[in-house]
């Protein structure tokens, strides 16, 4: 948020709140609509220029707990909210798809025009969210698909259920740099930092330029495999070892992805950071926080976890619905916003 405010973008979010206790430190403030993304509503988008659309069960492992529910949250709520965004006379559609639709991939280096591949049900709802959008796509309304790398990085609400983020933490936590795969994995990876100058650039672009392109968000050099990770994260850490679980063997999740498209056709995307730096930066966060252990094994920073407490808690239902009233993580407002989501 911070990125676009700095472009002039004029802001108006939309959150479920289902993550709103995770939040590690202050979130930037713009008016917000509580409300599930299952439960758009054509006012909703009225009088917007562009959509960001961000919200989803955002990771595998999440996808693999409710696969029915993560296909109605990621791709009928998706298509259902591009149909309302059409409708409305919103101009430009852009998607938070990922690299996850290729799947496995391999040792091979995919471009956009690679088949798709996914290989869990969150890649797959991914995938089908495209097709779908493509579908709707005409002379008024253009969808765009950013393909992001798996993200790190220090941000309000961190997660350390993410490749490097994890590294780090459990580093940080027992001097080990622990792998449960064989180290052998390629995985493409991109600071969140970094996927929002991607948003910011595709706004800025022109139309004839975007229109109906997919867009993989990350960095040439940033395809390692898990193992380079874990040296990056040994580095970072102090007197941190590498170390494999017993059990380790390959992870049929691999893939190396081109992001060249991306640096030709969107120019004003620059991308500042390095998995190396990135690892720095996340363990100096967490000894400047403080957090230990037992934070980072809680719910607070893992979203399966944090899901699995809610619905322990009762507070949310069995298709992932809070059933309470949600409580503020920014400036929230209960009618429909109409402003610009464009700089003038």
């Amino acid at each position: 948020m911070t990125l676009l405010k700095a472009a002039g973008v004029d802001l108006a979010g939309m959150d479920s709140g289902l993550f709103r206790d995770c939040a590690i430190f202050p979130i930037d403030e713009i008016p917000t609509v509580t409300k599930d993304i299952r439960e758009v509503e054509f006012a909703d988008v009225q009088g917007f220029d562009a959509i960001l659309h961000l919200a989803g069960l955002s990771n595998d492992p999440l996808g693999d707990i409710h696969p029915a529910v993560t296909y109605q949250i990621n791709f009928e709520a998706t298509v259902r909210l591009a149909e309302l965004a059409k409708r409305a006379g919103v101009r430009r559609f852009i998607y938070a798809s990922s690299c996850s639709v290729y799947g496995a991939a391999g040792d091979r280096i995919v471009d956009e025009t690679g088949p798709f591949n996914p290989v869990t049900p969150y890649g797959s709802s991914k995938a089908l969210s495209e097709v779908e959008l493509t579908r709707l796509a005409d002379s008024t309304f253009s969808p765009v698909f950013l393909r992001a790398a798996t993200a790190y990085g220090v941000s309000p609400m961190i997660r350390f259920d993410l490749v490097v983020n994890n590294l780090v933490a459990w580093a940080t936590a027992t001097s080990r740099v622990h792998i449960k795969s064989d180290g052998t994995p390629w995985r493409p990876v991109v600071h969140v930092e970094d996927i929002a100058r991607a948003y910011v650039a595709t706004l800025k672009a022109p139309t004839e330029t975007v229109h109906l392109q997919a867009f993989n968000v990350g960095v040439q050099a940033e395809n390692y495999q898990v193992r380079e990770l874990a040296e990056f994260v040994r580095e970072a850490v102090p007197g941190a070892v590498i170390e494999y679980a017993l059990d380790a063997g390959p992870d049929k999740r691999c893939y190396r992805v081109d992001f060249g498209k991306i640096q030709r056709l969107m120019p004003e995307f620059r991308p500042c950071w390095t998995a190396r730096k990135g690892a720095a930066e996340i363990y100096e966060a967490i000894r400047l926080i403080g957090l230990r252990k037992a934070d980072f094994e809680g719910a607070r920073y893992n979203r399966v976890d944090h899901l699995k407490l809610l619905a322990r808690q009762g507070r949310i239902d069995d298709e992932m619905r809070l059933v309470e009233p949600v409580g503020p993580v920014s400036t929230r407002v209960s009618q429909p916003l109409r402003p610009s989501a464009l700089p003038a």
